[in-house]
């Protein structure tokens, strides 16, 4: 709402890491300990576009009082960096362990906007997974690749096991496993489990400890950046055609570009390319943000000189500042 993206582990070895890190059914008492339920490592192959909405009101916030959501969503997306990743096949998990309840598995492919939300109506999820754990949890997993499904309604599984493939069913406009958690039939956020109305950061974590560096809060992030050789666009960065043909000698033109979740009002982007000798030979300072963004797409480049592209290192910095602070900075360098 990348060049290396794609997310591959296999299924011995993502049973092996949940087991070694001792996931359970249960924690201490009642409370469930989540193991991640996606095969990929968040924040590096598969990033957090939206928590839990945590606002009863019609407007909207995460649990730390952020920007990462939308009015009544009721669960945790982990987005994949393009569909070039989706397609190269990663695996949705059990959270933890328990007996399947339900599942749906006829729910056909594709990228639906919120346009197109009647074409989906009752069927938002898509092919998706619900598992009830002991003591009345429950977790689902939503937009699962169709055919994908590993799993039927009474049998049991561990936690770690595969369950399927991220998917674009239902009503997603991009590939990502949407994940909720329930207990006792009402929805509860992992990241803030029973949390003081109206607090920032309160509550308590259900994830294993061992995922909550992994899992840390953040408020701006870079999905993709890359170099590309000719003009670039969203659909050819979700694609994830853009960047994998780096600009040679002879290229018509040099492109550095950036997507990034999560881009607040206020904010100032810079985006310069330096030649080998460090002079600018592209800029593009956009505006100041008038409203958040969930994705937002950078570029800048220029067409190719008479004399040509000059041999050496060519480098790329994206800057993003707020009242006078830098928040978020990626550099990028190839050499020609």
């Amino acid at each position: 709402m990348v060049q290396a993206l794609m997310c591959r582990v296999s299924s011995s070895r993502a049973i092996a890491i949940v087991t070694a890190l001792g996931f359970s059914s249960s924690a201490i008492a009642e409370n469930i300990q989540l193991g991640l339920p996606i095969a990929c490592e968040s924040g590096r192959t598969c990033y957090i576009q939206n928590y839990t909405d945590v606002d009863p009101s019609a407007s909207a916030r995460d649990y730390r009082c952020g920007t990462l959501t939308y009015d009544g969503h009721n669960g945790t997306d982990f987005r994949l960096p393009s569909l070039a990743s989706q397609r190269a096949g990663v695996e949705v998990l059990a959270s933890a362990s328990g007996r399947v309840l339900r599942t749906r598995e006829a729910a056909p492919d594709g990228a639906f906007g919120k346009s197109a939300r009647e074409a989906v109506r009752d069927v938002e999820c898509g092919n998706g997974v619900v598992i009830e754990h002991a003591d009345h949890w429950e977790t689902q997993y939503c937009h699962m690749a169709n055919g994908s499904l590993l799993v039927k309604p009474g049998e049991s599984v561990k936690a770690g096991q595969p369950l399927g493939r991220v998917g674009l069913s239902g009503l997603t406009e991009y590939p990502h496993l949407h994940f909720t958690v329930r207990h006792k039939g009402a929805t509860v956020d992992p990241f803030a489990y029973g949390t003081v109305s109206g607090s920032c950061g309160g509550g308590e974590l259900l994830w294993h400890p061992a995922l909550h560096a992994q899992l840390a809060y953040q408020e701006r992030t870079i999905l993709n950046a890359g170099f590309a050789n000719g003009p670039v666009t969203m659909e050819l960065v979700e694609d994830g055609s853009a960047g994998k043909e780096l600009p040679s000698a002879s290229a018509p033109a040099m492109v550095a570009f950036v997507r990034v979740i999560g881009l607040k009002a206020g904010d100032a982007q810079r985006l310069v390319i330096e030649d080998p000798t460090g002079q600018a030979i592209a800029e593009n300072r956009a505006a100041l943000l008038e409203s958040n963004k969930a994705q937002y797409m950078l570029f800048t480049g220029r067409k190719r000189p008479a004399n040509g592209w000059h041999r050496g290192t060519y480098k790329a910095s994206y800057v993003v500042e707020r009242d006078g602070r830098v928040v978020l900075r990626k550099e990028l360098e190839f050499i020609l």
